[in-house]
C-alpha cells in the first residue's frame, strides 16, 4: 500500500527535476554570455579615461617633436607679431585638424603658462590660460651682451630688440662687470629674466666696452659670448655726452674748456672721458684680447637712426635669430627726430624713447669741433680697419 503511494508520486518528482534542471542551465548560460561580453568589451574598448590620456600623450609626443622655435612662434603669435605674419607660420607647425584635437582635450590636461610670460604678452591670446608646451623657463647667464658706447644709441637698439620674441632682456643696467663683480656670478643671474628653450638672454651696460677689466670677466664667465657696440661719430658723441651731464649739472664748465688742456695750443684732454671713450680703436684692442672679431658686431648709431629695420636685420643675422623685425615696426617721429616703434614689447601702442633722449645740442664754436675731428681722425682710420668697415665720419 505504502509502496503504490510512493509509485504514484514518483512522476511529477521527475518533472519538477527537470524543469529545475532546464532553468539552471539557462542561469548557467546567461552568465557564461554575459561574461564573454564583459571580456570583450574590456579588451576593445578602453575606458574614457585611459582613452583621453592615451590621446592627450600621442598629441603632446607630435608637440615634442617640433622643432622648438617653430613651437615659441606658434606660443607668442601675440600682437606684437601678427604684422610678420605669425598666423601663417602658426599654421605650418599644426595642422587645423591637430589643433582642434588638442582643444578638445579636457582642460587638466594642459599645462598653464607662466605668469610672467602672459604678463609680458608673450604668449597668444589664444592660447593663455591653456597651455605653455616649452614649461615656466629658467634664468640664464646672458648670451649675449650690449656694452657701449654711451651715447651711442646703445637704449633705441635694446628697445628695438626686445620686440623680436626669442630675446627677454634686462630693463635696467646690470653694472656687473664694471661696478658689481664682487657680487658673484650667481647676483647677476638672479637679476637676468626666465627664458625658454630657444630664446636669448641678454643685457646692456655701455660702460663695459671702455672698462678694462670687463673682456677678461666676460670671458671668464663664457668664451662664447656675443658682443655688440653701437658707435657713433665721437665728435658727435662727446657733445651729446656733455649735454647729458650739462643737464644734470647745469654749473659745469663749458664743453670748449673741458675739451683742451691748453686752449691756445690745442692740446686735447684725453682724461675727460667724454672724449676718452670716442677712441674706439684703443678699447677695442683691450677687447680682442678675449674675444675674435667673429663674436663682436659693431652697429652704426647714425643707421640706427636713418635706416634702423637695416641695422636690426644685421644684429637679428649675428645673434643667429629669424629676420621678424623689419621696416613694418617703424614710424619716424618728426619732432623728436627719431625712429620709434610702432607696437613696444608688451603693448599695442606705439612707443618712442624717453624725454632724456634726443636733447638738444648747444651750439659748438666750429673751430673746437674741427680740432676734435682733425684729433680722432687717425684713430678713426684704424677703426675703419680693425673692424672692416667705413663708418663715415671723416666725410
Amino acid at each position: 500500500m505504502a509502496f503504490s503511494r510512493i509509485s504514484k508520486l514518483d512522476p511529477p518528482s521527475r518533472g519538477i527535476f527537470r524543469k529545475a534542471a532546464v532553468m539552471l542551465c539557462s542561469l548557467l548560460t546567461s552568465l557564461f554570455l554575459l561574461h564573454c561580453l564583459a571580456d570583450r568589451s574590456s579588451t576593445t574598448s578602453p575606458s574614457p579615461v585611459k582613452a583621453s590620456s592615451s590621446r592627450a600623450t600621442g598629441l603632446f609626443e607630435d608637440l615634442r617633436s617640433l622643432r622648438t622655435k617653430r613651437l615659441a612662434y606658434e606660443w607668442t603669435a601675440g600682437s606684437e607679431l601678427m604684422g610678420y605674419g605669425a598666423a601663417r607660420r602658426s599654421s605650418r607647425v599644426l595642422s587645423d585638424e591637430r589643433a582642434r584635437q588638442i582643444l578638445e582635450l579636457p582642460e587638466e590636461s594642459f599645462i598653464l603658462p607662466p605668469p610672467d610670460i602672459v604678463a609680458s604678452r608673450k604668449v597668444s591670446p589664444r592660447f593663455a590660460g591653456k597651455l605653455s608646451p616649452l614649461g615656466e623657463g629658467r634664468k640664464k647667464l646672458p648670451q649675449a651682451l650690449i656694452i657701449g658706447v654711451k651715447k651711442g644709441g646703445t637704449r633705441a637698439l635694446l628697445e628695438f630688440l626686445r620686440v623680436h620674441p626669442d630675446i627677454r632682456a634686462v630693463g635696467a643696467e646690470p653694472h656687473f662687470f664694471d661696478r658689481n663683480y664682487e657680487n658673484g656670478l650667481e647676483w647677476y643671474r638672479e637679476l637676468m629674466p626666465k627664458t625658454l628653450e630657444g630664446q636669448i638672454t641678454m643685457e646692456k651696460t655701455p660702460s663695459y666696452f671702455v672698462t678694462r677689466e670687463a673682456p677678461a670677466r666676460i670671458s671668464a664667465m663664457s668664451r662664447d659670448t656675443k658682443v655688440i657696440v653701437v658707435v657713433r661719430d665721437p665728435v658727435t658723441r662727446a657733445i651729446s655726452d656733455y649735454t647729458q651731464t650739462l643737464s644734470k649739472k647745469p654749473d659745469i664748465p663749458s664743453f670748449e674748456s673741458l675739451t683742451f688742456k691748453n686752449r691756445t695750443t690745442g692740446l686735447i684732454d684725453t682724461s675727460w672721458s667724454a672724449i676718452q671713450i670716442g677712441i674706439y680703436a684703443k678699447h677695442l684692442d683691450n677687447w680682442l684680447q678675449y674675444f675674435p672679431m667673429k663674436q663682436i658686431l659693431f652697429v652704426s648709431g647714425e643707421r640706427l637712426i636713418s635706416d634702423p629695420a637695416g641695422e636690426l636685420g644685421r644684429v637679428q643675422d649675428f645673434l643667429g635669430l629669424k629676420r621678424i623685425i623689419t621696416d613694418k615696426h617703424f614710424y619716424f617721429n618728426q619732432t623728436k627726430g627719431f625712429p620709434c616703434l610702432k607696437k613696444a614689447e608688451g603693448s599695442s601702442k606705439p612707443h618712442c624713447l624717453g624725454k632724456t633722449k634726443g636733447r638738444t645740442h648747444p651750439n659748438i664754436d666750429p673751430e673746437v669741433v674741427q680740432r676734435l675731428r682733425d684729433f680722432y681722425r687717425p684713430f678713426n682710420m684704424k677703426f675703419y680697419q680693425m673692424t672692416g668697415r667705413f663708418f663715415g665720419w671723416d666725410d
